[in-house]
């Protein structure tokens, strides 16, 4: 999660705002002039939109962004103007996101400082110079912050509705050619998202761009692209191989956490066992009372808390460096990565195995889609199948373990590409290419289906189906479920085969519990914990409201469609298909879901077998890890409290091990942006 930066990350990953009344139509949106400042906005899968910035005549800061990322349309502009003490005086943002009105104001006036958003309102007095940092908008707000920023005395400046940024020097680089010759720099900016992000200048401190999972280049400069993302992914990496042996530490001798309770064999919970682990692996599993400690070992006394495997998040993008910390400070020692840049995957798995990386173990998938408007950023583009079929076999060579298709990707061609993904070894996952149903996916050679409105497409309309690669995929549902019977046709059928050809399930249900649940300023329970540990700028995130709910249906009717897609996953697994928990965020997302799956009819250790044993299964490496048992890998997490009675005591971790490496939760927390252990449920 980044903020403001990832504002657009957090909006384009989750489409969630309710509408609120009259956006500004696009058609009275600002027109950029034709000296305005143009950058294309890209991924490795195309261009994606464009963003502008400029002054116009009266000193006016002016921005305007369109945007179309996987059916999603941003249209937005701002206006601007600076106070005296060069802060932004008066800011206005209008138009429409995918969650709806992107209205936005902030003004000062008579030494208080006042603000509207989608998702919160507020007041501040204000005696010295202090940026605001908008909800949403263009990217040109973001840049005025930053150029404000490095003008800052030590590059560190005030922030409302609160909090402090600081810029730090990362590298420098040439780009262009001929007169376009010019020297930018990275910097890394701490304070906006709880772990430092880069962005890029020129030599005259001007914003000149943000390279990410999106990117936002001037115009002329696109293909700088690669050379910027090297360039400040090596220097970040300086700092990631650096604090490996500050926060990992190998034990001189055997460890044994004692008197804990354990969840052993991946399947119940035992009260006072000991567990020794030795070299790495776990040699002894058994009551505390019997247990035979080994001379000189390390006792970690867990009386009153429990010894759990490390947590796997099944649904994973791996978004930096900087996440590793964050990801094991909450008990994430596995990971899947459904889809990443390749390039970046693979260095850090390099970096990894050599000890210079501190980062859970990663899964990855290569994703692959077709060519067109909605084609999602950091796919591997197939215009034909042969195409199609050698991004399969490149990804058996890369070291990746699975494919995952999606919305664009022909549907005539996912036979012969599950077919040779199968053939060479790898798993076979995805969404559903617009215009097939879930038991069409099945049947061409899909092992898993993700995200569980996928699942329920197979009862949505052609209306909804043949445009699944849009925003369909979320209004499809989000209009239909709740009128879906689940023990009637097609889902009875559905369900029956999932569970007979063992087609497992990630349903993210913390993605749809966002999309469809919560109201503008509701504040999301899965990051209702953390409140209070994060940047002010990232919490007020955690305020995002619900999809824009169609003028035809009601909050009510957007909530029931959750509910059912709830209750469809707790009828998958009691049918017997084989579920994993994923949480297509950042992580912290992870407790929620199996809080949502204990709801939905789950048992404690069923919900926690489906982030342990449940994915280790999946990729193959239950030999080997995933439980507490004699002879597999010591991947443990000891947390404070009793998950058999509440599994929201997972979220809080004490002591993190990892291949048999001991890691303290407080200091990977610290490292990770987050200030403290988050708060106890009431």
């Amino acid at each position: 999660m980044r903020a403001p930066f990832v504002v657009f990350a957090l909006c384009l990953a989750l489409p969630c705002f309710a509408d609120t009344p009259a956006p500004t139509p696009v058609e009275q949106l600002a027109k950029p002039p034709a000296n305005a400042q143009r950058f294309t906005i890209l991924s490795s899968a195309g261009k994606h939109g464009h963003s502008e910035r400029w002054v116009a005549a009266d000193g006016t800061r002016m921005g305007r962004e369109s945007l179309l990322l996987r059916g999603m349309v941003t249209e937005v502009d701002s206006r601007a103007t600076l106070g005296r003490d060069g802060m932004l005086e008066n800011v206005v943002i209008r138009g429409r996101t995918p969650r709806g009105n992107a209205g936005e104001t902030f003004a000062v006036l008579g030494g208080k400082a006042s603000w509207k958003s989608p998702v919160d309102a507020g007041s501040a007095s204000y005696g010295s110079p202090a940026e605001y940092v908008p909800f949403g908008g263009p990217m040109s707000l973001t840049a005025d912050m930053f150029e404000a920023l490095l003008a800052a005395p030590d590059m560190t400046l005030a922030l409302l509705p609160g909090g402090k940024a600081h810029a730090q020097k990362l590298v420098t680089v040439t780009v262009g050619e001929g007169a376009a010759k010019k020297e930018v720099t990275a910097y890394a900016v701490s304070g906006l998202n709880n772990t430092p992000v880069p962005v890029w200048a020129d030599a005259k401190g001007h914003f000149f761009g943000f390279v990410d999972g999106l990117t936002w280049l001037p115009e002329g400069y696109e293909s700088a692209e690669p050379a910027l993302n090297k360039a400040q992914m090596v220097a970040m990496a300086e700092h990631a191989k650096a604090i490996v042996p500050l926060l990992q530490k190998t034990p001189t001798g055997p460890v044994a956490f004692a008197h804990v309770r354990a969840f052993v064999d991946g399947t119940h919970f035992v009260d006072d066992q000991t567990v020794v682990v030795e070299n790495g692996v776990i040699t002894q599993v058994g009551p505390a009372a019997t247990a035979t400690l080994p001379k000189n070992a390390q006792v970690i006394d867990g009386t009153g808390k429990t010894l759990v495997p490390g947590l796997w998040d099944a649904h994973q993008h791996v978004a930096d460096d900087a996440s590793g910390p964050m990801l094991l400070s909450l008990g994430i020692t596995s990971a899947r990565d459904p889809g990443n840049d390749d390039a970046q995957t693979l260095s850090r798995a390099r970096r990894r195995a050599k000890g210079e990386l501190l980062l859970p173990h990663v899964y990855p998938s290569v994703l692959i889609d077709g060519k067109g408007p909605n084609t999602a950023q950091q796919a591997s583009v197939a215009t034909s199948q042969e195409q199609a079929i050698q991004i399969v076999d490149k990804a058996k060579a890369d070291g990746f373990t699975a494919i995952k298709i999606y919305g664009s990707f022909n549907p005539a061609w996912v036979p012969a590409t599950a077919a040779e993904a199968h053939k060479v070894g790898l798993h076979v996952h995805g969404h559903l290419p617009a215009g097939m149903r879930t038991m069409d996916a099945i049947n061409a050679g899909y092992d898993e289906i993700t995200h569980i409105y996928f699942v329920m497409m197979q009862a949505m309309p052609d209306s909804v189906v043949n445009v699944s690669n849009g925003i369909a995929r979320f209004e499809g549902p989000g209009r239909y479920a709740r009128n879906v019977a689940l023990d009637g046709e097609p889902m009875k059928s559905l369900i029956a085969t999932m569970a007979q050809r063992h087609i497992t399930s990630d349903p993210t249900l913390v993605v749809a519990e966002v999309l469809f649940v919560p109201e503008d300023g509701d504040l999301s329970p899965a990051y209702a914990p953390f409140v209070g540990t994060l940047p002010p700028s990232v919490e007020r995130g955690f305020r995002q409201g619900g999809f824009a709910v169609p003028k035809d249906l009601t909050r009510a009717d957007y909530r029931a469609s959750f509910a059912k897609l709830q209750a469809l996953v707790g009828a998958m697994h009691k049918a017997g298909v084989p579920i994993v928990a994923g949480t297509d965020g950042n992580g912290m997302e992870l407790v929620r879901e199996l809080e949502l799956y204990v709801q939905a009819g789950f048992t404690n250790a069923e919900a926690l077998a489906s982030a342990t044993i449940a994915p280790a299964h999946l990729v193959g490496v239950d030999a080997h890890t995933g439980s507490i048992a004699t002879g597999k890998a010591a991947d443990l997490v000891l947390v404070d409290g009793n998950p058999a009675v509440n599994i929201g005591d997972l979220r809080h971790t004490d002591v993190v091990m990892m291949d048999g490496k001991l890691m303290d939760a407080n200091a990977l927390r610290t490292e990770g942006g987050i200030s403290h252990r988050p708060a106890w449920e009431e």
